[in-house]
């Protein structure tokens, strides 16, 4: 087992996979249930599905489409997107979804995080921030639903989700969401350092290579989308992801 997590990051929209660059004109790339099937095939470490439009429409997960993802997952899932009680959070674990993650309900207040983390465990709570500089290069807590910078202090969030009983941090990148251009090293070393529970870094990655980078800058955990569902310099739509001696290689001494 890698000390670094792999973790495919998969974006769902109207029941579809789809792609975003810098959070914005999501792109159909196929069907959620057959790019599972493969990452299991594959035996990837873990899956991070996030439903992009659940919290700006208001509403609740897609149970329905959740547990058939999830019976033909054979690794842990964590999802989020439209969990806004703790009802929503139980029923998700009910249907086998190992972490439950909270974004914008976290930015409202913390009250259901620590609700999560005493009724699921915080081992199972996850609270995720889109990250953004403001215009003074401050690193700022994006909305994703208003789409608009919100005045939280990043580091300020983050700690404070952490000691709401948030046992895991996941930080994404939305400048370079998509990009292929390679994590903020300097977002990751912040928010590592800012917390004592594992951080899982997205928002750019493009190489293996940037995944020891973030390793190094003291992520636990490294999450890309484009790289394992389109292949190649034309950006063929094809679910991959690379073996386990190439991962292993790559973060030897991590």
């Amino acid at each position: 087992m890698l000390r670094t997590r792999v973790i495919p990051c998969l974006l769902l929209k109207d029941g579809g996979l789809v792609k975003t660059v810098g959070f914005a004109v999501p792109k159909y790339v196929g069907d959620p249930i057959n790019a599972v099937r493969i990452f299991s095939e594959k035996e990837v470490d873990e899956l991070i599905l996030l439903d992009i439009e659940a919290s700006r429409e208001g509403r609740d997960p897609d149970y329905e489409q959740i547990r058939d993802i999830v019976s033909e997952a054979f690794m842990p899932v964590a999802y989020g997107g439209g969990v806004r009680t703790l009802e929503a959070a139980h029923r998700l674990t009910a249907l086998g979804v190992e972490k439950v993650v909270v974004n914008s309900a976290a930015l409202a207040g913390l009250d259901l995080v620590r609700a999560m983390a005493d009724r699921l465990g915080s081992q199972s709570t996850v609270v995720a921030v889109d990250a953004k500089k403001d215009w003074r290069g401050r690193w700022r807590a994006y909305d994703a639903v208003s789409r608009k910078p919100t005045d939280k202090d990043l580091v300020e969030h983050v700690r404070a989700a952490v000691e709401a009983g948030a046992g895991e941090v996941f930080v994404n990148d939305v400048a370079r969401d998509g990009t292929g251009k390679g994590y903020d090293l300097d977002l990751v070393r912040t928010v590592a350092r800012a917390v004592d529970v594992p951080v899982i870094a997205c928002g750019g990655a493009g190489t293996l290579e940037d995944f020891r980078e973030a390793a190094l800058a003291g992520a636990s955990g490294v999450a890309a989308g484009s790289m394992f569902v389109y292949l190649g310099k034309h950006r063929a739509v094809m679910i991959n992801y690379p073996a386990y001696s190439t991962l292993q290689e790559v973060l030897t001494n991590v």
